[in-house]
């Protein structure tokens, strides 16, 4: 078995008349992990995954599926993917189980028993229009549909986009136990940072269709944090700022008392020399979730969109 990754963009840019959606965008999707695509409205997240499935043919580089080309490649290739896109999609007139069957004819490791435990966890009834489901329900119909042919890769763009708490959590926990039975590689998009944060292994960060961040989870929870402390001039110090200079601030707030900084660069023993800096009081770290490492870089738009 090819032990490459199992998806990668290779300098994927794809541009709009004048508008370049994405620029040069290189990564790689390692077999097993779950990678989380982050970036604000109109980053070019959705774009990317289009060229990575095959959908869309970018103007320059391509995207690579199971080491094969996906615009060349799509029509046998995409029998090991499973996608669930942004905008539950499906004939309204056809019920789940009417779906299902269509379905099972295009893939060749189809598990109908999968597929119906599936709706049976998500409540979800199987001869009822997919027109007349909640918006829950049709997420949860093409989970399972993308699920049942047991997937190599799941494709997940936005998933709990529109969905109530219960549902969110109901996409989860599917997702946790898929990995543990049979460690699927994921990729996904979402704007639901705190959800994806105990589940993504690596995450990736466009802005304006530029790749600013392509790092594992853990490394990059260690390296940021949130810095406060007093500022006080003395005798010796005569400029204030410079002291952030070894942790590579990527914001500093001047506040009535003293300094908030966000930097990228944190490690104990820089800040145990930089608590000892004359005119630093009182400094403290503190961890940053996903969400606020995100805000940081991305811009103070709360969330991550398409």
């Amino acid at each position: 078995m090819n032990e490459g990754p199992i998806l990668a963009a290779e300098a994927i840019t794809v541009r709009y008349g004048s508008t370049a959606a994405c620029s040069d965008v290189t990564f790689s999707v390692a077999r097993g992990s779950v990678y989380a695509l982050l970036g604000r409205n109109g980053a070019g997240k959705s774009t990317l995954v289009r060229c990575l499935l095959g959908q869309q043919k970018p103007a320059r580089g391509r995207g690579l599926l199971f080491g094969e080309d996906a615009w060349r490649r799509r029509a046998r290739l995409m029998d090991r993917v499973g996608v669930v896109p942004e905008e539950p999609d499906a004939p309204p007139a056809m019920t789940p189980a009417q779906i299902a069957d269509f379905c099972r004819r295009i893939y060749s490791t189809w598990n109908a028993g999968e597929f119906a435990k599936r709706l049976d966890r998500f409540g979800i009834p199987p001869r009822v229009p997919f027109g007349r489901l909640s918006k829950g329900q049709k997420g949860g119909v093409l989970l399972a549909l993308a699920l049942a042919s047991a997937p190599d890769l799941l494709v997940l763009d936005d998933p709990t986009l529109g969905l109530d708490v219960v549902a969110r959590r109901a996409l989860y926990d599917e997702l946790v136990g898929e990995l543990a039975d049979r460690g699927t590689t994921v990729l996904v998009t979402t704007h639901d940072l705190a959800g994806i944060e105990g589940i993504a292994t690596r995450v990736a960060i466009l802005k304006e269709g530029r790749l600013i961040l392509d790092e594992e989870m853990e490394t990059l929870k260690a390296r940021f944090r949130r810095i406060r402390y007093g500022n006080q001039m003395t005798d010796t110090r005569t400029a204030y700022g410079t002291e952030l200079d070894p942790f590579d601030a990527v914001r500093v707030k001047v506040r009535g008392w003293g300094v908030d900084a966000v930097v990228a660069n944190y490690d104990d023993a820089s800040f145990d020399r930089f608590q000892r800096t004359d005119g630093v009081v009182d400094a403290e770290a503190s961890a940053m979730s996903l969400e606020e490492i995100f805000l940081s870089v991305a811009g103070e738009e709360k969330g991550a969109g398409s």
